[in-house]
């Protein structure tokens, strides 16, 4: 059986390292650390899949990032253990220090394709003591950010570091008064080839800040910057971090301007709203079909005015949706309709069975470069200018107002098409009865934070802990997160569903059905599934590839729920009936 792993680490070895220079391999032969953290990184370049790393010695942590082919050996013996001791950055151990002395060379890096904690050499400190901005062009300021930080390996157990990134978005300033005083602040956007993160400042900052980034520009943004928990409810950016601004933060102007990303975007289809939650922030993409006019409402809140415009998107799902532009963005609003439109930042509404709203903290780009763009442009000039679309308010009717028949499948026929085996997504509408309920993991404690959802933890007694969002909550808000088996006379078929059909499923939200479980009444939770099952609906479903436990399958996932209108149903399967062509002497009575 193999002995402690902490006696066999060589403590030390990671500061031994970095003192040692070009004699690390001499000084420091075949040391021994703990891997805390392993994640694959894609190659900007296009070359070998890189690895994201954290190495431990026990007294010290450093990031490094490694490609595929290194000596490396595992030491399975010692099995896998959670982290060793309370190390600390490697940088902090010399913070101290390097204040005391005068800029001088460091060592040289360790050859393992660029640690993060390494040290570039040394610049002078600009003579301002405010958020300082630098003019470039010197290949010593070059050799300064020889070694970068990605966006992603920022948090705030990162203590020195620079990050070279595209500012994607600039918000106004906004203006604050509350009984504790008044301030102001802005915000921006970040980008680089690993992720992406919000920036803020304040007061001064904003003053000295505001006029120095420009969307579109790439910058070198370096410490002291503080990197702390994501305040989702104000960000849609992607990440659970951000950056606020300090008095000595170095914001610099990159010469290159071309090596970093112009914008990331994570499109969600018009067709697949249904399945995304009220309030969620996603980014999407569509033809722009028509533009209305500039209209006013008036603020219940505020009494303030607010200018907007709708928009209505369409996509190669056969689904429409209207977006709402606000202020500037809508009274400014001049793109030609048939235009190919990104939205990042775009907030899920019900209004309408689904709607959405662009936030003051979103962007549009018309006729983006990028590959799906390009499909939607090609996919509406070949077809989609004359078709006609479903709307979410009137997704599950058989056919929409323009006349467009709904795709309803048995579900035989789901599996005989193969639906969902290809690689883009397939929709479907299905009339089924629901069999059975898991009744395991039907619903899930979640966070009662406007848009999050996300699964919270009981830290203690009535102490609910959401990590997204950085908050605890006396409860949770339960929300389903079902799996059931339908029927139809054809077969049966797994799905998947999330709170509204769970709802309309169950008969009670998840919260009531909870409260049943917590008072111990076995009976009429059984009761509460049992008056669930044999019941039949219409569908409207999605299926798609997913890879489970390294196994590949398909996944169909309800994206709403109707109970069956029997006046329509009648007419559709008339309509069925009429299609084959019968003659009077048929079923059909004159």
């Amino acid at each position: 059986m193999a002995g402690d792993p902490s006696s066999v680490i060589s403590r030390g070895s990671l500061q031994s390292i970095v003192d040692s220079g070009d004699a690390a391999a001499t000084n420091v032969p075949n040391p021994i650390m703990q891997c805390l953290q392993i994640k694959p990184t894609p190659n900007p370049q296009g070359g070998p899949e890189r690895f994201r790393v954290v190495f431990s010695d026990i007294n010290n942590f450093i990031q490094s990032m490694i490609g595929t082919v290194l000596d490396f050996d595992v030491l399975e013996e010692f099995g896998e253990h959670d982290k060793i001791g309370e190390p600390v950055q490697l940088e902090a151990v010399k913070a101290e220090d390097e204040l005391q002395q005068q800029p001088q060379q460091q060592p040289g890096n360790i050859s393992s394709n660029g640690f993060y904690g390494n040290k570039p050499q040394q610049q002078p400190t600009p003579a301002t003591t405010n958020a300082s901005t630098r003019t470039n062009g010197s290949t010593t300021m070059s050799a300064a950010h020889a070694n970068l930080y990605p966006i992603e390996a920022l948090s705030p157990y990162a203590h020195k570091w620079t990050i070279k990134v595209r500012c994607t978005h600039k918000s106004d300033i906004k203006k604050w008064h509350n009984r504790n005083g008044e301030g102001k602040l802005f915000s921006v956007n970040f980008l680089d080839q690993s992720g992406e993160i919000r920036g803020t400042g304040f007061n001064q900052q904003c003053d000295q800040l505001y006029d120095v980034f420009q969307e579109g520009q790439i910058y070198y943004i370096s410490t002291p910057c503080r990197v702390q928990m994501a305040k989702k409810q104000f960000s849609n950016v992607n990440n659970d971090y951000e950056m606020t601004f300090e008095r000595d933060t170095i914001v610099e102007k990159a010469e290159d301007q071309d090596d970093v990303p112009q914008v990331r975007y994570n499109f969600t289809n018009i067709g697949d709203l249904q399945s995304v939650e009220k309030d969620t922030t996603i980014d999407t993409i569509g033809v722009l079909k028509e533009v209305g006019e500039v209209s006013q409402i008036t603020s219940k809140s505020t009494s303030k005015p607010y200018d907007k415009r709708e928009l209505t998107l369409v996509d190669n799902t056969g689904y429409s949706v209207r977006l709402t532009v606000w202020g500037n963005s809508a009274t400014s609003f001049d793109v030609p309709e048939e235009s190919v439109v990104a939205f990042k930042g775009v907030k899920v509404s019900d209004f309408g069975g689904r709607s959405l709203s662009l936030l003051s903290s979103g962007t549009m780009n018309v006729n983006p470069d990028i590959d799906d763009a390009h499909r939607l442009k090609g996919w509406y000039d070949a077809a989609g200018r004359n078709d006609t679309f479903n709307t979410h308010q009137n997704a599950l009717s058989s056919t929409t107002g323009s006349g467009r028949k709904q795709d309803f499948k048995t579900i035989q026929q789901v599996k005989d098409e193969n639906l969902g085996m290809s690689e883009e997504q397939d929709y479907f509408t299905l009339k089924a009865t629901v069999a059975h309920i898991r009744q395991e993991s039907a619903f899930y404690p979640a966070c009662a934070s406007d848009g999050c959802n996300k699964k919270v933890v009981e830290m203690d007694p009535g102490q609910w802990r959401c990590e997204r969002c950085n908050k605890t909550y006396p409860k949770p808000q339960y929300r389903y997160i079902m799996t059931l088996n339908a029927w139809d006379y054809t077969g049966q078929l797994w799905l998947s569903s999330f709170d509204d059909t769970g709802r309309l499923i169950m008969g009670m939200s998840a919260d009531e059905l909870q409260e049943i479980v917590e008072n111990g009444d076995e009976q009429r939770r059984r009761d509460a599934f049992q008056d669930a099952s044999w019941k039949t609906f219409v569908f409207r479903c999605r299926a798609k590839m997913d890879n489970y436990q390294d196994q590949t399958r398909v996944r169909y996932q309800i994206i709403n729920a109707n109970p069956v209108n029997f006046t329509t149903e009648a007419s559709r399967l008339a309509d069925i009936i009429k299609s084959y062509n019968i003659g009077s002497d048929g079923l059909f009575v004159q």
